[in-house]
């Protein structure tokens, strides 16, 4: 069974929001393909290109914003997207974990991540079937991330373990 993929369809588009210019090219990088990015680095100018959006009926499929954008935050972006009623998914990070943002952000009908998951993470958000509320606990960290310890069954050799019948 192989799977395949349409290249005829379009790719999908996100508005980052995100003042380090270094950061843009990390995640274009990651997404080269998958989505249009279009990277702002202020709080004005995304909130232009949200109503231009609103105001032309063509939506982003997702707004990636950091939560400190200078005197203002990405939390009012995600409200500012509800309130033009644009089908538009929302994601806001932060540098560390924070409990407190994490359930403001899950309140105000956004995903939470962690900058440093942001590469890993942004293809599983474009590519992903989402839930409408990221129902996630923020202080309870992924298992992935946990240490493993023991042997796992695919550690195990295959076969007849070697015979030492001739030293």
């Amino acid at each position: 069974m192989t799977t395949s993929f349409n290249y005829s369809e379009q790719p999908r588009r996100l508005l980052l929001v995100e003042p380090d210019r270094t950061l843009w090219s990390i995640l274009a990088g990651g997404l080269r393909g998958l989505a249009h990015i279009e990277p702002v680095a202020d709080f004005q100018t995304a909130r232009s290109r949200v109503w231009r959006a609103s105001l032309f009926k063509t939506p982003f499929d997702l707004l990636v914003t950091n939560i400190q954008l200078g005197a203002y935050n990405g939390l009012q972006l995600v409200y500012l997207v509800a309130a033009t009623g644009l089908p538009t998914c929302s994601l806001v990070y932060t540098d560390r974990l924070d409990a407190a943002s994490g359930e403001e952000v899950q309140r105000a009908g956004a995903f939470y991540e962690v900058r440093e998951r942001l590469p890993y993470a942004l293809p599983a958000y474009l590519l992903g079937q989402l839930p409408t509320v990221d129902r996630r606990r923020v202080t309870i960290p992924e298992r992935r991330a946990r240490p493993r310890g023991g042997r796992r069954r695919s550690d195990e050799p295959k076969g007849e373990p070697p015979s030492f019948a001739g030293i």
